[in-house]
């Protein structure tokens, strides 16, 4: 993500166009917003098409929003506000990507765990017993939304403080 926020911001450099910097922030913040289509579905307000291609949508307009976004911000240390924001944002897209990654290799590796178990003829009970706290831990990881969502709330409310700042002292 960083690399292509680089590749981008120079690119917009070499071809004197850094001022289209300033749009992608409104259209990055946008396509972040459209991505929460995803919680509609998952909550069930939209009744159509797989939750699993909502997610995937939902990542990589998470993504894509979230480099527009470091391009406009750019490398300016005269504001601290929407630095803050992008911290957060980094944070957020962090705390999504490792939730991901982390419970989907928890998820194989516990299976992998009971099929050997029961390779090695224990009895069900045996093996429920040996993985009971690699169970817990697959279903605490489970939970790592509670703390994907503050985040992401937080970045939202960052990130209108920035915008209503910029609209009160820019005149």
């Amino acid at each position: 993500m960083i690399l292509a926020t680089l590749a981008i911001d120079y690119l917009l450099h070499q071809l004197g166009m850094v001022y289209i910097g300033r749009y992608l922030g409104y259209a990055g913040t946008g396509i972040i917003i459209l991505s929460f289509v995803y919680s509609l579905r998952k909550r069930q307000y939209i009744k159509a098409g797989s939750p699993k291609t909502y997610l995937m949508w939902h990542e990589y307009m998470a993504w894509g929003g979230s480099v527009m976004i470091f391009v406009h911000a750019g490398v300016h240390f005269n504001a601290i506000l929407p630095w803050l924001a992008v911290i957060m944002l980094l944070v957020a897209v962090a705390s999504g990507l490792v939730g991901k990654f982390l419970l989907k290799k928890a998820n194989e590796s516990l299976k992998e765990k009971k099929a050997y178990f029961a390779k090695e003829g224990l009895s069900k009970e045996e093996i429920e017993k040996k993985l009971f706290m690699d169970s817990v831990t697959v279903d605490l990881m489970k939970k790592w939304r509670v703390v994907h969502l503050p985040i992401s709330l937080l970045v939202a409310l960052l990130s209108l403080l920035h915008i209503l700042s910029v609209f009160m002292y820019s005149a």
